[in-house]
């Protein structure tokens, strides 16, 4: 059984303390390795690793900062299969999205291969007699990653890349259930010739999180997570003082109008309902069927819900595999359970779900409900998982006004062949990221990613412009070079 070990200063570094989690192979339910849990002083050893290796990289120049992550790039396209493989195999996601994870996060990276030219500050000539005005980005110090098990590569890779790339160093704390790929990712930094320290990787649980969170050295905190979770971070981090962004839960609504095209709709459905087995901060929750539409869309769901290729990630064939961990497993079952007696329709019931080689895997079919209310629980939690439920309403008002009223407002869609109504809805929609005729509606690495209310805590999305005014803190100067006027005692008028 392998042991995953914690990465600090350009060395693994197995756990001091008794401490360890179990890894799973999701299809097959069997343990496949052990992680260590870092207590307090582990975590501590990695931030000082991050804070000495800190002063000689924010003083890097920009552009061999770029080059650097410009040669990682070209080892991580090199270990494109290699990764994939590893996300699949603790994950469970289907070895094509996996592929698509690794480039997603790519992008990122290639986006902050362009940093000396996004670190360009602006500069005012002349603002008094003799005086100049300019300001510039600097690198904040120790900055922090907490990332969620469903994108082990891409998610890391929304943060550190733009954080290093200011002149930042990261200590990176991944998921304890699919924890291998940011040991990689490090050995691959480390290949890419990224000075130790400068990125580093400790494991753990609350007891981790805790010893980011209160640590002194630590400037920033990016979260991706749950709401209460997300909540948590932000406010104990920023209480101390720390700069932070934590993105929480979701309900991602896609509005079907009736002048939809049904076959593509429901394909753009069944992709980004069951996708990943649901298990996605952008996947779609809930279909607003508007007007008439409802009946027909049911119709044109059902059969491709209960054809879907369910099985192994590995194998090519496959659309949908299991969930990452037999306790989310009787989670997802617990809410569709639920759906049944809050008095939902379900029109496809996957819970009985069997197929070949998926025995002892954690696994479970697509499920659709119809008929569900606003007031319902499967509604409103999140269940992240393969359970899409379709809500029906009479008009476009009403569906934006159903979409805008829950308290999550990450993404939301809507397809139609009305560019009016698609104008209106995306106007007015309270959602971070909107989608007209996109089911997943993440925007591109120079783009920002980010909900709204209870989607995100902080005032600043990750990655894009946005990740570079994360990471960095602004400075203006004001400069004369003439000789001195004696002192001043009133407020400067730069005369």
């Amino acid at each position: 059984m392998d042991q995953i070990p914690h990465f600090i200063a350009g060395s693994r570094i197995s756990s001091r303390a008794d401490r360890f989690g179990e890894v799973f192979n999701p299809a097959t339910g069997k343990c496949t390795g052990r992680v260590c849990f870092a207590e307090t002083a582990e975590v501590d050893s990695a931030v000082s690793a991050a804070a000495h290796a800190f002063p000689q990289w924010a003083q890097t120049p920009p552009l061999n900062r770029a080059r650097i992550l410009f040669s990682f790039k070209n080892i991580v396209e090199r270990e494109r299969e290699a990764l994939a493989a590893l996300i699949t195999s603790e994950h469970g996601k289907v070895i094509g999205d996996a592929r698509g994870e690794v480039t997603r996060g790519l992008e990122v990276v290639e986006f902050a291969c362009g940093i000396p030219h996004l670190l360009k500050g602006e500069f005012s000539e002349q603002v008094g007699v003799g005086i100049d005005s300019w300001s510039i980005r600097q690198p904040l110090g120790v900055c922090a990653g907490i990332t969620p098990f469903n994108f082990p590569v891409m998610v890391p890779m929304w943060m550190f890349p733009v954080a290093i790339a200011c002149g930042n160093t990261f200590v990176l704390k991944p998921s304890e259930r699919d924890p291998s790929a940011s040991v990689r990712i490090a050995e691959l930094l480390k290949e890419a010739g990224l000075p130790d320290g400068v990125f580093n990787v400790i494991h753990g649980d609350k007891e981790a999180v805790d010893a980011l969170l209160g640590h002194p050295a630590v400037a920033a905190i990016s979260f991706v997570g749950s709401t209460p979770i997300a909540g948590y971070i932000y406010s104990t981090a920023a209480a101390r003082g720390k700069r932070v962004q934590a993105l929480g839960g979701a309900k991602n609504h896609l509005v079907v109008m009736p002048d939809a095209d049904l076959d593509q709709t429901a394909d753009a459905l069944i992709g980004a309902a069951y996708g990943s087995a649901g298990e996605r901060c952008m996947a779609i929750s809930v279909a607003v069927a508007v007007g008439a539409v409802g009946d027909a869309l049911i119709e044109h769901l059902v059969p491709r819900v209960q054809n879907l290729r369910i099985g192994p990630g590995t194998q090519p064939e496959v659309e949908m595999g299991p969930l990452v961990s037999r306790q989310h497993l009787e989670r997802v079952r617990g809410y569709v359970d639920l759906g049944v007696k809050e008095g939902a329709k379900l029109v496809v019931d996957g819970r009985g779900f069997r197929g070949e080689g998926c025995e002892g895997g954690f696994f479970i079919g697509g499920c659709l409900f119809d008929q569900v209310t606003t007031g319902m629980r499967i509604y409103k939690e999140e269940i992240f998982g393969p359970v899409l439920s379709v809500v029906r309403t009479p008009d476009l008002a009403g569906a934006t006004r159903i979409v805008s009223d829950h308290e999550f407002g990450n993404g939301a869609s809507i397809f139609t062949r009305d560019g009016q109504a698609a104008r209106e809805f995306a106007d007015r929609v309270q959602a971070g990221m909107v989608g007209i005729n996109v089911p997943i509606p993440v925007p591109m690495a120079f783009h920002s990613f980010g909900g709204w209310k209870h989607s995100m805590f902080g005032d600043m999305g990750v990655h894009g412009m946005e990740g570079v005014r994360f990471y960095t803190k602004l400075k203006t100067v004001t400069s004369r070079w003439q000789g001195s006027r004696g002192a001043e005692f009133v407020m400067p008028t730069m005369k």
